[in-house]
């Protein structure tokens, strides 16, 4: 399938590692010239050389700390006179330290704010103008399978990452007549680095190794593996393409089958 997005400008947040750098790999192969946020620059070197180096597109790195709405202005300045007007935009952050519902702290509650919800609704508001000027715009917020079926023990993941579902799902409604599509990714386990985080609290927690607690998640997943991110970020370009016009305001999960609700 011809995905028509050669010649694109996208702003992977998060683009260093991970979900982020598998779905800026996929862009930048289908043409698209990336601009790569993050907030380790050495880690951004290493992800932009690396498209660079075999991809058909382009990519550029912008330094920014989702906590700083300063630096999340200078970065979107940056990246845009780097490559040009970002028509794709792809708000994600990783995700806060597990918790329990119960006793959360309320200073953890404010900056986990910031950092999941108020910089992507800053991110969109500062790119979606230009958007809606131009006729066309994609905007993909990658989020949790926890939006549609909490996770224990990641309490403000579930609680942050499903306010962020409420407004993607209103804001699809807005924008739509213009072009622009609003829509969700949801990813379930997938060989990252946050995956092993929460596999190695397991392991500590209950006496076992990392190696066990992944082999037994990935029995209860249907397709017996953790994801790779080279398959989210496919299913990531699928929605930024030309042929995904018509697909706004949508949740897709990539879990392997994992989630039991419909």
């Amino acid at each position: 399938m011809e995905l028509g997005l050669a010649g694109r400008n996208a702003l992977v947040v998060g683009g260093s590692k991970g979900l982020g750098q598998g779905v800026a790999e996929a862009l930048a192969g289908e043409g698209v010239s990336v601009a790569l946020m993050a907030r380790e620059p050495d880690a951004l070197k290493v992800a932009a050389d690396a498209i660079n180096g075999r991809a058909k597109g382009q990519a550029v790195a912008v330094v920014a700390d989702l906590a700083d709405p300063i630096a999340i202005a200078e970065a979107v300045m940056s990246a845009q006179a780097q490559i040009g007007p970002i028509d794709i935009l792809i708000n994600n952050c990783g995700g806060p330290p597990p918790v329990m519902a119960a006793g959360a702290d309320a200073a953890l509650w404010q900056t986990q704010f910031q950092q999941m919800v108020l910089s992507t609704f800053q991110l969109t508001d500062l790119l979606l103008p230009s958007m809606r000027k131009r006729g066309w715009g994609r905007i993909v917020n990658i989020a949790s399978t926890s939006v549609v079926e909490p996770i224990a023990e990641l309490a403000i993941s579930n609680g942050l990452r499903g306010l962020i579902a409420g407004w993607s799902k209103t804001l699809a409604g807005e924008v739509a007549g213009d072009g622009v599509t609003v829509n969700m990714l949801l990813p379930g386990s997938f060989a990252t680095a946050r995956t092993s985080s929460i596999d190695r609290r397991q392991a500590e927690r209950d006496g076992m190794t990392e190696s066990d607690v992944a082999r037994l998640a990935a029995a209860g997943i249907p397709v017996g593996r953790y994801g790779r991110p080279d398959e989210f970020g496919a299913a990531a370009a699928f929605l930024c393409s030309q042929p995904a016009a018509y697909v706004t305001g949508s949740m897709m999960r990539v879990d392997g089958g994992a989630c039991h609700s419909l």
